[in-house]
C-alpha cells in the first residue's frame, strides 16, 4: 500500500509544482508599457545603419512587444535592405533599485529583404536580449542584441543586429 502512495506522490508532485508556478506567474500584477525609438547596426553581411521602434507591455517579469526595424541596402557591399516586423515575448528581471533591468526576447514575424531587383518576403524568428538603464524619471536607455533567422530564400538567413535607443516607460 505504501508503494502505491509513493508512486502517486511521484506523479502528483511535479503536477502540483507546475500548477503552483503557473498560478504565481498568472497572478495579476502591476502592468506597465513602454516605447523605444532606436538606432544601431545590422552586421550581416556588412555593417549598415538600422533604425526602428518598439512598443510593449509587461507584467513584472513577462511582457510582449511589437517591433519594426529598417536597414538600408548597400549595393556596393552586396548587402540587402532588410525590413522586419516582429512580435516578441519578453522575460525580464523586476526593476529593483539598481536602475538596471535585464531582459531576453523570443519572437516571430515577417521580413522583406531587397537587393536591386531581387526581393524576398517571408517569415522569420528572432532571439536576443539586452538591458534597460534608468536615466531620469520614466526615460531609460535601452541596449539590445538580436539574431534573426530568416525563412524562405533570403540572401542571408542569419542576421545579427545591435542597437541603442531611448525608452519611455508609461
Amino acid at each position: 500500500m505504501s508503494g502505491d502512495i509513493i508512486e502517486a506522490m511521484r506523479i502528483r508532485l511535479p503536477v502540483l509544482a507546475l500548477v503552483a508556478v503557473l498560478t504565481v506567474c498568472a497572478a495579476p500584477g502591476p502592468a506597465s508599457a513602454d516605447a523605444t525609438v532606436f538606432l544601431g547596426a545590422t552586421a550581416t553581411p556588412s555593417n549598415r545603419a538600422v533604425r526602428g521602434f518598439a512598443v510593449g507591455v509587461s507584467m513584472v517579469v513577462l511582457g510582449f512587444e511589437f517591433e519594426y526595424a529598417s536597414t538600408q541596402e548597400d549595393a556596393a557591399m552586396l548587402a540587402p535592405s532588410l525590413h522586419t516586423w516582429m512580435a516578441n515575448a519578453v522575460v525580464q528581471t523586476p526593476s529593483m533599485g539598481s536602475g538596471l533591468q535585464f531582459y531576453g526576447t523570443l519572437g516571430t514575424g515577417a521580413y522583406r529583404e531587397r537587393l536591386g531587383t531581387t526581393q524576398e518576403t517571408s517569415v522569420g524568428v528572432n532571439t536576443g536580449g539586452g538591458v534597460k538603464v534608468a536615466l531620469v524619471g520614466p526615460l531609460r536607455l535601452r541596449v539590445d542584441y538580436r539574431v534573426f533567422t530568416l525563412r524562405g530564400s533570403p540572401l542571408h538567413s542569419r542576421v545579427h543586429r545591435v542597437y541603442a535607443g531611448a525608452n519611455l516607460m508609461f
